[in-house]
């Protein structure tokens, strides 16, 4: 079965300016997740975007590239639309989706995910165990939890949240689905100190510290 990878990187960022190919501890952003699809078990790394400077980047970095249309390429656009036009373009049987805003992503984390795919699950998503905490609302009420009654943190079960690293899923399941996950799903666990993304300046700032 065919493996390949594709970070989608498109060119507007309002947080960010450039976000994707923005200077983390001498490397563009986008370097990260490209090197460790590339020392992974995938076949072939793509990029899909629709910035010039991001493509020749990439290509640099030995990532092949996919035009993205403009309009899969908005604010309002969804990556899930952008993996469907990268599956009606590129051959593949079971597709890595790799977040370039998460540049702590290591090879042998797609490499685990890949193995639960062969080993019959259908979608994968990388994601870390969270303990209980106590969340509030914007207008401070608790979330999901009695201020009457609030629980210790050993008696609620952890959860998994999503870390947004990674997806995989297989061709079939993508295309009928119309979703990056669907069928049988597994989560490959990441430590939560690999599980931030940069989405603000702050966030870049930290993670330089964790590199």
């Amino acid at each position: 079965m065919k493996i390949v990878s594709v970070i989608l990187a498109r060119g507007g960022s309002k947080g960010i300016p450039q976000k994707n190919i923005v200077n983390l501890n001498g490397k563009p952003l986008i370097q990260y997740s490209i090197d460790a699809s590339n020392n992974s078990n995938v076949e072939e790394t793509w990029v899909s975007t629709d910035c010039s400077k991001i493509k020749k980047i990439s290509l640099s970095l030995g990532a092949n590239v996919l035009d993205r249309p403009t309009h899969l390429a908005t604010d309002i656009s969804s990556s899930d639309s952008a993996l469907l036009h990268f599956a009606e373009n590129v051959d593949f049987e079971i597709l890595v989706f790799i977040q370039p805003t998460s540049p702590l992503i290591k090879a042998h984390d797609i490499n685990k995910g890949i193995d639960l795919i062969h080993n019959s699950y259908d979608s994968i998503f990388s994601g870390c165990r969270e303990h209980w905490i106590p969340r509030w609302s914007l207008d401070v009420k608790p979330y999901n939890w009695d201020i009457m009654n609030r629980p210790r943190r050993q008696d609620v079960p952890e959860q998994i949240i999503e870390n947004g690293a990674f997806y995989i899923t297989t061709k079939k399941k993508l295309v009928e689905s119309q979703l990056r996950y669907s069928g049988k799903i597994g989560c490959i666990e990441m430590p939560l100190s690999r599980s931030f993304q940069i989405d603000t300046l702050e966030d870049l700032e930290l993670i330089k510290k964790l590199l």
